[in-house]
């Protein structure tokens, strides 16, 4: 039964969803336990995307991963089995669920730009208890070798979706060891990518941005963010802008192979739509993948070193 079966059952009696979702929190931490202990589950909303991830079921059935189309995560009492590829190299969680939606567009899980392949995950918003229940076991299965990502605003919101997922939620303290995924690590969108202009929060126009900062945001196209734009996502603005390649490659965004391995005409000045999006998020996550490379391979080397010395 899930927590809207129960308001239905009397919603004059319980008058708000959330009455009924704070009721069940409290029994469950009361109690020590989780909401599948009391018979209760959440609704899934999450979605997921990538050829390398397949879920098998207790009812039988088998959710396939798929590189261009998401997935609905099932709940983790509905889960027999998770199967994960070998060439999974990084897991990115990503806040908004158009920002996810463009990034399954794409195919972006098996990039040409990226050095490795991996899992894409969205809780469209808020995260439900199905998708952190997910990134957790990510984030506890998974080697160290294989970062777990995270893409959110740079906004007060944004902050807030990424503590839950890598924390946990104060009314849900009581289950932390399975919904939270301390891994988890923040790539952007920064403040500071955008354009430091004011210690206002920026909104873009968009339609007449310029190549003045990373991504083309120049101060005259910058206004005071109000109320009623706080709907506007921050890591829409880099699927917006437009940047010239040049700028890119000297700002390190861009390897010096991107032409060949993308089919990018060398003539194309400007890099702008999905594929900024793309090759934004390739340089922060091939970042990622080889600092943890690095440090697995560090430690190994430090293990070896400490076999060989003799003892005294």
């Amino acid at each position: 039964m899930s927590r809207r079966d129960i308001y239905y059952k009397d919603p004059v009696l319980f008058k708000r969803q959330s009455v009924v979702d704070k009721l069940v929190d409290d029994l469950a931490a009361t109690f020590d336990l989780d909401r599948s202990d009391l018979g209760v589950r959440a609704s899934s909303k999450g979605l997921f995307a990538g050829s390398g991830l397949t879920i098998r079921l207790r009812s039988g059935g088998t959710v396939l991963g798929n590189d261009y189309d998401s997935a609905l995560i099932p709940c983790n009492a509905e889960i027999k089995t998770l199967e994960i590829r070998q060439d999974i190299a990084f897991v990115l969680v990503v806040e908004k669920e158009a920002v996810f939606q463009t990034l399954c567009r794409i195919g972006f899980s098996r990039h040409e730009l990226l050095i490795g392949s991996g899992i894409i995950v969205t809780g469209k918003g808020y995260p439900d208890v199905a998708t952190r229940e997910l990134v957790n076991t990510f984030s506890n299965e998974l080697p160290d070798s294989i970062p777990i990502l995270a893409l959110v605003d740079a906004d007060p919101h944004g902050i807030e979706i990424l503590s839950v997922f890598k924390y946990g939620s104060l009314a849900m303290n009581h289950q932390k060891n399975t919904l939270s995924s301390p891994r988890m690590q923040w790539i952007g969108v920064f403040a500071s990518e955008l354009r430091r202009y004011s210690t206002e929060p920026l909104l873009v126009r968009t339609s007449t941005v310029s190549a003045r900062s990373s991504f083309g945001v120049s101060e005259q196209d910058m206004i005071p963010l109000t109320k009623l734009d706080h709907k506007k996502a921050e890591i829409e603005i880099i699927s917006n802008a437009t940047v010239p390649t040049s700028q890119l490659y000297q700002e390190g965004l861009l390897a010096d192979d991107y032409e060949s391995r993308c089919d990018l005409a060398s003539e194309q000045a400007t890099i702008t739509g999905s594929t900024l999006l793309a090759v934004y998020l390739a340089s922060k996550i091939n970042a990622a993948m080889n600092a943890a490379r690095t440090v697995i391979a560090l430690s190994l080397s430090e293990g070896t070193l400490m076999k060989e010395e003799p003892s005294l």
